[in-house]
């Protein structure tokens, strides 16, 4: 007897932003979001960050902006990831103009922090100009004091207000590039919250339990908030926000669209730098043909195919296998580590017979079986492309000068970031909220 087709409530129709590359709403594939733990400013170590997110699954990430070190380190950032990146503001507005800046693909704005209706319309205004979308999110930790008063709480109501008054802020200056998130902590909150927005609104929806703790309770917290609404055709891009790696974020989310037949499962992991400044090949060519060479083997491996040898080693090293062009060379390497060195032509050919041997050996028996001269090798032409090119062959700096010149308040010479945050003035924090003179940054 045949089993009977089940089928989840049909999707909730709405329009569509892009996220860089990433269509979120409008039917896409449901996207899959996480947010870096690291320094933002540390340009190597979230970079490395963001690659592994994106071989775990990640379609988007975000990272804190939070002070101009962050700002500076987003221009740097931005170029070369692998994914779109979004900047996290919560209570300066001069951050959010200064990411704008370092060039972003999106802006998470929490309405709660910054309140100022002038600041958020000009946030809203240099948006819409650089064709950069904003998302609106909401937390139950951090609403307006004056909502906590109106509704006697956090509650659905109060979440969805939040979010339907920074649209009116946005509209007043036509701005309609939106997606918005309504995250509480409390799983029935959170869901009567979002089938509430989703009844008034058809902007997308970012998915999210905030703050849901570390496994295994989080990930039973996070799906139990994030799947009933998927189930009901509710949400158009995820993110678990668990108190761990935010590897497992982006894994679990990948495995729960996988699990409710909404995003395709995948076999292999492929990654690929953005095709930056100092790319030696073409990227996108390179990655196609080892990918359907990759997968046509069914290998369970993560690989990593970048642009150039300065970086790429390092910014994929959580990869298993990965190869990085320069000067006609292709170097392989393993965990971040160069093990061979082979002609450009055969860069495909050799990837695949490392994944084999990966496979069939282990990756401590690859690197103990590595080329004693490949590194040196590397380092020559790492040290050679970096003279041809120079140490900023993204334009980066031309970015970070301006963020530098925008965050400099006229006449006294001190950096805007350092101003109060962006609060009526006269106002009380919300409960929960930080002490003056300190920020806290909810994560959703």
């Amino acid at each position: 007897m045949a089993r009977p087709t089940v089928a989840m409530a049909r999707r909730r129709t709405t329009r569509q932003i892009m996220v860089g590359s990433v269509p979120v709403g409008g039917g896409a594939p449901i996207s899959v979001q996480s947010m870096t733990t690291t320094k933002t400013a540390d340009v190597d170590g979230t970079l490395a960050q963001i690659y592994a997110l994106a071989a775990a699954g990640a379609d988007i990430v975000r990272c804190t902006c939070n002070e101009a070190e962050a700002a500076e380190g987003l221009a740097r950032i931005v170029p070369r990831a692998p994914v779109p990146i979004v900047a996290d503001v919560h209570f300066h507005h001069e951050m959010a103009l200064a990411a704008l800046d370092a060039g972003v693909a999106c802006l998470r704005l929490n309405p709660g922090n910054l309140r100022k209706p002038g600041e958020i319309r000009n946030i809203a205004a240099k948006a819409k100009d650089r064709g950069v979308p904003i998302r609106i999110g909401v937390n139950a930790g951090s609403l307006h004091p004056e909502l906590y008063r109106k509704h006697g709480g956090a509650t659905p109501e109060a979440l969805v207000e939040s979010a339907l008054l920074e649209l009116s802020y946005f509209a007043e200056v036509g701005f309609e590039d939106v997606k918005i998130s309504v995250k509480a902590s409390n799983v029935p909150l959170m869901i009567e919250a979002y089938r509430q927005l989703a009844e008034v609104t058809d902007h997308p929806l970012h998915l999210g339990v905030t703050e849901a703790g570390p496994p295994p309770a989080g990930l039973v917290k996070a799906t139990a908030g994030i799947a009933t609404l998927l189930a009901e055709g509710i949400g158009d891009t995820i993110r678990y926000s668990l108190t761990a790696d935010p590897v497992e974020e982006a894994r679990a989310g990948r495995q729960l669209l996988e699990a409710l037949g909404l995003r395709e499962r995948k076999g292999l992991d492929l990654i690929a730098c953005p095709s930056c400044g100092r790319a030696e090949i073409d990227v996108i060519r390179v990655a196609k043909e080892a990918q359907e060479a990759l997968e046509d083997r069914k290998l369970p491996i993560q690989v990593a195919v970048m642009g150039c040898v300065v970086n790429g080693p390092g910014e994929a090293r959580e990869a298993d296998l990965g190869i990085a062009a320069g000067r006609q060379k292709g170097h392989l390497f393993i965990k971040g580590k160069i093990v061979r060195v082979v002609p450009e032509a055969e860069m495909v050919a050799a990837l695949v017979d490392e994944a084999e041997k990966i496979v069939e050996q282990g990756i401590e028996a690859r690197l103990a079986a590595a080329d004693p001269s490949a590194e040196g090798e590397a380092a020559s032409d790492r040290a050679t492309l970096l003279g041809a090119k120079g140490p900023d062959a993204n334009g980066s700096e031309a970015r970070v000068e301006l963020i530098r010149k925008h965050l400099r308040a006229p006449g006294d010479g001190a950096p805007a970031s350092s101003a109060s945050p962006s609060v009526e003035p006269g106002q009380s924090g919300a409960p929960g909220s930080p002490a003056p003179g300190r920020e806290r940054e909810d994560g959703s």
